[in-house]
């Protein structure tokens, strides 16, 4: 996970400036828990890689799942998706959780929730599911899905909860 957390805090702080500390809340089975802060204020994220990833995509890059709290702009459960390729210009993504799905809007290389209401529900199906499915068409036209494990999203999720 130390080097999951790592790509993770280079991601989520692309300009060295930005992060001045950040902790580890916890690694619980398939989710990491962190707290940092940048120029905004404190920001808590829990993440995950993708279990599965089919068909495999030519140029793939790591992916991870983010949920963030960022309590000093109002932000809770939001969820991000860094899909470790590019998806095709102005195409939706789907988030399935047991048979409940939500809409993704995408752009080069990531996925957010298209109805941003809907991100305690979405956060509720994530600590009650087991599995996590996102398909998205990649920049090649392929149909790709990423399944991720939600075994420690409830504890990850409690973790950043206090952020």
């Amino acid at each position: 996970m130390l080097r999951l957390a790592t790509l993770a805090i280079a991601t989520l702080f692309a300009a060295p400036a930005a992060a001045q500390s950040v902790q580890a809340l916890g690694d619980f089975r398939d989710w990491a828990a962190y707290s940092a802060s940048d120029g905004t204020g404190q920001v808590c994220f829990a993440l995950s890689k993708p279990t599965e990833i089919s068909p495999p995509v030519d140029g793939y890059t790591q992916g991870y799942l983010y949920l963030t709290n960022r309590p000093g702009e109002g932000i809770a459960n939001e969820i991000n998706l860094v899909a470790g390729f590019n998806f095709a210009p102005d195409q939706p993504a789907t988030l399935t959780i047991g048979g409940t799905s939500f809409d993704l809007f995408t752009q080069k290389d990531a996925a957010w929730l298209l109805d941003a209401t809907q991100a305690d529900n979405l956060a509720g199906a994530i600590r009650a599911g087991s599995t996590l499915t996102i398909e998205g068409t990649s920049e090649k036209g392929i149909l790709v899905t990423e399944t991720f494990s939600l075994s420690g999203a409830t504890a990850a999720s409690r973790a950043i909860g206090g952020c």
